[in-house]
């Protein structure tokens, strides 16, 4: 589609039609649906005898029903393939490039965000390219499909008419599958890669949280030891933190021999691992001196430090 011959005159061209006879050709193989559309971009391009880029909003936002709508069916096939191919080659390229380069002078903070807007950015770069070309390349279509039917059938309009429709035109059954496929690789995402992906920011929520709650027991226990008592007028949390710190004499669950104990609750924690807003995490100081720990998450979800 990128790759379109813009010579003049546009390839295909029956310079012997005359302008009513190459609107009906053109009328019969676009169909009833977009036809004024069609129509006025296809006599753009004859009158100035070469191809040159437009846009096309439905191109731009699904490239791939479009084609399929349109009966492109072969061209839909090659586009899956190769252009996604494509677009996921170069995304690789440009990560691992941009991770090698710039990610290790960036905060932690930012580097997920900045992966998927690199992400976003050549999606959006082959999205518009292929918009400002689907015009040309769908007029290429139907000028190669009308010379074909003059071809095949130089005396029989009828016969040119049924060949027309059927090879143009709309296909419903086309666009369902479109969005069909769409449907299915967004189940696909939901069920297999936003599992893992979950499940990774997890570990790293949790981890974070234990360290920080294991951190703030060692200077709690510091001040225990010098002061002879807990110091639960003793701030703990920031505001960058996702885990919100608390000193207390007792805590729900705790053994009552404990006169200690670091409750953290985990916050703020974001799409799609929600649920562990408000969990705690609670490490207790016991009479021989050392501390454990308790969790309200599961065997699965607490660190091992707290099973």
């Amino acid at each position: 589609m990128l790759f379109i011959e813009t010579d003049s005159p546009p390839p295909f061209y029956q310079p012997d039609l005359s302008s009513s006879r190459r609107q009906q050709l053109d009328q019969w193989y676009i169909g009833h649906r977009s036809q004024t559309y069609y129509l006025k971009r296809f006599a753009e391009f004859d009158q100035q005898g070469y191809l040159s880029p437009k846009w096309h909003w439905a191109a731009f936002f699904m490239t791939f029903p479009w084609l399929l709508y349109r009966k492109r069916y072969m061209d839909a096939l090659v586009y899956s393939v190769a252009g996604w191919s494509f677009i996921q080659l170069n995304i690789t390229i440009i990560l691992v490039a941009f991770e090698t380069l710039a990610m290790p002078f960036i905060n932690d903070v930012y580097q997920m965000p900045i992966r998927i807007a690199l992400a976003a950015l050549v999606w959006l770069f082959w999205s518009a390219m292929v918009a400002r070309w689907s015009d040309a390349y769908y007029y290429r279509m139907a000028r190669r499909e009308i010379a074909d039917a003059l071809e095949k059938y130089p005396n029989n309009v009828d016969a040119q008419k049924s060949y027309l429709r059927l090879h143009g035109g709309v296909s419903m059954v086309g666009l369902g599958l479109g969005f069909g496929f769409y449907a299915f690789a967004l189940l696909v995402i939901q069920v297999q890669f936003l599992p893992l992906y979950a499940k990774q920011k997890e570990k790293e929520v949790v981890f974070e949280a234990y360290e920080i709650t294991y951190n703030a027991q060692r200077r709690v226990d510091l001040i225990y030891q010098q002061q002879g008592k807990c110091p639960i007028t003793l701030p703990l949390s920031t505001a960058q933190q996702r885990v919100t710190l608390k000193v207390a004499t007792s805590a729900a669950g705790v053994p009552n021999n404990s006169d200690c104990v670091v409750i953290a609750t985990v916050q703020g924690v974001g799409y799609p691992n929600r649920y562990l807003n408000n969990q705690t995490l609670v490490m207790y100081r016991q009479p021989t001196g050392n501390w454990g720990c308790m969790s309200s998450l599961n065997k699965k979800q607490a660190p091992k430090g707290c099973l």
